[in-house]
């Protein structure tokens, strides 16, 4: 489509191209695409003067302290645009809710592939394999940047990143106005007693890094872009890491997990193989724990009670997401799971 913006937009396309004109000059070509299944920030494929380039935003109507973060997420990926980690290149950050009606940010389109699925579908299974193995080399590389040499020190408050990341999720579920989750509430105080001793290590947490956030490259089974950052700050590596297992402790029909498949079968690597290879390329860190891994279930559970109360406030970003709701209690189950309790 030349000349003319797409539907469904939150915002009056036409404000945005006046802007685009403003920055790069007027052109002819002007496309603007939703892009469907995310949870949070509003996104949207943008074509303009020859460029491809995404749109990030964040959700119109209330949202929570420190939530949709787009001016970290711009700020994080200007900052790993000049390291080994393969990130979108920033384009431009613009903080006046004027305009588009909340503040929003432009990165270079990434040609490749996105699943929303962790088995990867439609991937021949002798790739499944590799593209897990680069994505544990992936996440390795992100967490050997120093984040004080890359400009990142101020980027969130180091030590004790457990403890106030336990505070801080613990905090948007009690502000819920949902009914309480009785395994959640379980859940959360397993953690507190569980919680391991700081060990001082420091690193650039993306805090959701998952299949659905990697781009692939178009034929490789290689990793050539890690989107969403919103929730990155420094915090610990085995947070991310812990994160990276929820697949393997959670069914397809959760969220598009691995819980029961055939996974020799299927050409997916088990766990353990994920860890070791994540260990393989990582600076020296400590041993995952079963805490990290009920720690990213009840983190995740808690994202979903956020997704619900936004889905009753009529402001998800995303069409399911009434949908994926319910899926808080479940997550919560299979952290209550790996406690030992009941799930």
């Amino acid at each position: 489509m030349t000349g003319a913006p797409a539907a469904a937009t939150d915002f009056d396309a036409a404000v945005l191209r006046g802007f685009l004109a403003g920055r790069f000059g007027a052109a002819e070509d002007f496309t603007l695409e939703r892009v469907g299944g995310g949870q949070s920030n509003p996104t949207y494929f943008l074509r303009y003067a020859g460029r491809d380039m995404v749109l990030r935003k964040q959700p119109d109507g209330p949202i929570l302290r420190g939530a949709h973060a787009v001016d970290r997420e711009f700020r994080v990926l200007s900052a790993l645009s000049e390291t080994p980690v393969p990130v979108p290149r920033p384009v431009l950050f613009h903080d006046d809710p004027a305009l588009l009606g909340t503040p929003f940010y432009l990165m270079e389109r990434i040609a490749g592939r996105v699943f929303g699925d962790a088995a990867l579908p439609g991937v021949p299974p002798a790739e499944r394999r590799a593209m897990y193995l680069s994505m544990a080399r992936t996440l390795a590389a992100l967490h050997a940047q120093e984040p004080q040499r890359i400009g990142l020190g101020d980027y969130g408050r180091p030590g004790n990143y457990f403890e106030r990341q336990l505070a801080r999720w613990r905090g948007q579920y009690d502000a819920s106005p949902a009914p309480r989750i009785p395994a959640l509430d379980r859940v959360i105080d397993w953690l507190g007693a569980a919680l391991p001793p700081d060990d001082g290590q420091v690193a650039i947490a993306h805090g959701d890094f998952r299949v659905g956030n990697m781009i692939f490259h178009p034929s490789r089974p290689e990793v050539v872009g890690v989107l969403d950052w919103e929730l990155s700050t420094l915090g610990h590596p085995l947070a991310d890491l812990g994160f990276c297992c929820m697949p393997w402790h959670s069914a397809p029909q959760e969220y598009g997990g691995l819980l029961g498949l055939d996974l020799p079968g299927l050409g997916l690597p088990s766990e353990a193989d994920f860890i070791a290879e994540y260990y393989a390329a990582a600076v020296p860190t400590g041993d995952l724990l079963p805490f990290h891994k009920v720690f990213a279930l009840f983190r995740f559970s808690v994202i979903f009670v956020g997704i619900a109360d936004r889905a009753a406030a009529g402001t998800a970003s995303s069409h399911d997401a009434s949908r994926v709701g319910p899926l808080a209690e479940r997550f919560a189950e299979r952290a209550l799971a790996l406690t030992g309790g009941d799930g």
